[in-house]
């Protein structure tokens, strides 16, 4: 042992570096968070306007912000922005939860048992690289053109990739968890609804909020193919008439349903797993 005399210079540990350092800031209170993302919202629209109004692109190609209000105006007037947000909504919800009902039980299935992981993810794995794209004139062949399509090509965007990140939720459940269900005398199945299934609970609905993002993508791509309204179809048909005002307009409108619903989807988990603020 080094025995240090009085008076001698001790030489300082290193500071904490990495992962230990604080993240710059602290955390942001709700209201800091709320206005910082607004600001980002307001400057990324002065950038917009101050590059139509210097006429650097033309309005064909980059209409103004004002120019885009003013047509998505024209169309909350005639009652067609109204029926093609109605319309479309309704289709991705018919979609998503048709995938998410038949998702869930299969994998918390390929997350439990090795056997049928092995029999089921290969295929998963397989399917889920094919593009959807592809499948459009397939899905007019077997269902037609109506609500039908739309929904399978919604299911079939959203099915394969939720099988995946449910089963990963479940493997992530402690073994210990199902220990504990064995010693208490439980059979498989009741471990699976009492134990595994509540302790994944909150990853699957995080998965869920991610997959509702990709059932939003693949209902354009639905609608826009054989399709009579909806905002897909409304897209294309401004594309035929050179209408970039009412595209880039729809657009914004199916992305402010998106973080409409990912805010839905992020309140209501807050609200359903509050047991989880506080853990490590």
């Amino acid at each position: 042992m080094t025995i240090v005399s009085p008076g001698t210079p001790v030489a300082r540990r290193p500071r904490a570096t990495g992962a230990a350092r604080p993240v710059a800031g602290g955390p942001l209170s709700r209201r800091q968070y709320l206005i910082t993302a607004v600001i980002g919202f307001v400057v990324l629209l002065a950038v917009w306007a101050a590059v139509s109004v210097s006429g650097i692109v033309s309005p064909l190609f980059l209409p103004s912000p004002a120019a885009v209000v003013e047509k998505l105006g024209e169309q909350a007037g005639n009652g067609e922005l109204w029926s093609d947000i109605a319309v479309s909504t309704y289709r991705v919800m018919i979609g998503f939860l048709a995938s998410t009902i038949l998702a869930v039980p299969i994998g918390l299935l390929c997350g439990s048992f090795a056997r049928v992981e092995a029999a089921v993810e290969p295929i998963i794995d397989f399917i889920r690289y094919m593009p959807v794209v592809a499948f459009v004139p397939l899905t007019i062949l077997w269902v037609g053109t109506d609500d039908s399509q739309k929904f399978l090509i919604i299911f079939l965007g959203t099915f394969f990739q939720q099988v995946l990140l449910f089963a990963d939720a479940v493997r992530r459940v402690p073994v210990s968890y199902r220990n504990l269900g064995a010693t208490l005398g439980l059979t498989r199945g009741q471990i699976l609804v009492r134990i595994v299934l509540p302790s994944a609970l909150p990853r699957i609905w995080d998965a869920l909020r991610i997959s509702l993002g990709w059932a939003w993508t693949w209902l354009v791509v639905a609608e826009l193919v054989a399709a009579t309204s909806g905002m897909g179809y409304r897209i294309t048909q401004a594309q035929r008439f050179l209408e970039t005002d009412l595209i880039i307009g729809y657009v914004i409108i199916l992305g402010l349903l998106g973080l409409v619903f990912d805010q839905i989807m992020r309140a209501l988990g807050r609200r359903f797993f509050r047991y989880l603020k506080g853990r490590s």
